[in-house]
């Protein structure tokens, strides 16, 4: 058997404290504090929570660094996902080289790095005389048996889908792999829920462009196992799905405790903290969650009353044919510290829509495993290729 495949030397473990910026993570190993370079913009909420097991490297020679350490990977149920988007190439090339895509066995890597019209991208090949313009994603985003890409907005990546198309319509072979680093995955799908125009551009490009998702197993050593597996993609489940409708969390915060006066509810009291609303809309779902960013004088909702006292977190979404809006209420409600009787349930049987937090809910594992289920794993069950 091939000697095992290891894309870093000597690894070390710490704990994740915290991620004060996009490229950069806060940890501590042996009782030490450490801050090292993260090369993954993705928000890797899901992964990065209290506690995380994480495996750095240390790094010489680079006196421009502002620090000498890099986070490569993160433990998840005690399997590594590794998280270092630049050797995910290197992880692509090595499986190409070894026959181990489906559907590429016996390809070979003519170069990397091909500059093609405005975009570069990461391997031309050849396979069985043919030449092969390939793009590779790195995919970390998992459910326990569906993968999602991306885990934030790439303009970048639906450009490279588009770009691609034009070129397979002028002859050329194009293929974009994606690489998931979960062994349990095996569903792919594009995030709709976070980036819908990734998602509508894949389903516009997959006729031309040929899409193969592999998931891959990190070993403890992160040496990469041996078992690659092509993943299922169900097109005509996301046809459906990916539109602009569907249900939101909308993340307040509130500074200090108050009583105001929520239209036929009269007064009440709201205590200092973390808000989640619980809200949907089955036409036009964007514009409803920018209303609800910007502050207005005229109240139409009794949300709109809480959101002029409090700041905007965030929203998140949750993309669905079906309204989920009062099944993700009684979800949250049962994870939520408190609840504001009556709220945004008006027209419902829900006793409400508002719940509260103390801390952000956001790194709760609770709270991203509902967010998980909702997003991903509810809709295994429906799916056919």
């Amino acid at each position: 058997m091939t000697k095992p495949f290891r894309p870093f030397p000597e690894t070390f473990k710490a704990t994740f404290k915290s991620r004060p910026n996009r490229f950069l993570v806060r940890c501590v190993a042996e009782g030490k504090g450490i801050d090292a370079f993260l090369p993954n913009p993705g928000r890797l909420q899901e992964l990065f929570l209290p506690g995380a097991t994480l495996y750095l490297i240390k790094e010489n020679g680079s006196s421009s660094r502002k620090t000498s350490y890099t986070v490569v990977a993160v433990e998840r149920d005690g399997i590594p996902i590794m998280l270092h988007t630049h050797r995910t190439n290197a992880v692509a090339r090595y499986l190409i080289e070894e026959g181990r895509v489906p559907s590429l066995e016996g390809a070979r890597v003519v170069r990397a790095e091909v500059p093609m019209g405005r975009s570069r991208f990461d391997f031309l090949l050849t396979h069985e005389a043919e030449e092969i313009i390939m793009e590779v994603k790195s995919c970390t985003l998992v459910g326990k048996e569906v993968a999602m890409f991306p885990d934030a907005i790439t303009d970048r990546g639906a450009r490279h889908l588009n770009e691609l198309s034009n070129l397979a319509r002028q002859g050329r072979r194009t293929v974009v792999l994606f690489v998931v680093h979960w062994p349990f995955a095996r569903f792919f799908m594009p995030d709709y829920h976070t980036d819908l125009h990734f998602a509508q551009t894949l389903l516009n490009v997959c006729k031309h462009v040929e899409i193969i998702p592999v998931g891959v197993r990190w070993e403890n050593d992160l040496s990469l196992g041996w078992d690659v597996r092509r993943l299922e993609i169900p097109w005509q489940y996301i046809v459906t799905e990916a539109k602009d409708r569907g249900s939101y969390l909308l993340m307040l915060y509130l500074k200090e405790s108050c009583r105001m006066d929520v239209g036929r509810l009269g007064p009440m009291f709201f205590r200092e903290g973390f808000y989640i609303y619980v809200g949907s809309a089955m036409a036009n779902l964007t514009a409803r969650i920018e209303r609800h960013r910007r502050l207005r004088k005229q109240h139409h909702w009794h949300i709109d009353i809480l959101r002029e006292a409090a700041e905007f977190q965030g929203t998140l979404v949750i993309r669905s044919s079906v309204r989920l809006e009062c099944e993700i209420a009684k979800a949250v409600s049962q994870i939520a510290e408190w609840s504001v009787s009556g709220f945004g349930s008006t027209d419902c049987s829900c006793e409400t829509h508002l719940f509260g937090f103390h801390e952000n809910p956001v790194h709760s594992a609770a709270f991203q495993g509902l967010l998980q289920f909702f997003r991903m794993d509810r809709n295994k069950g429906h799916f056919q290729s």
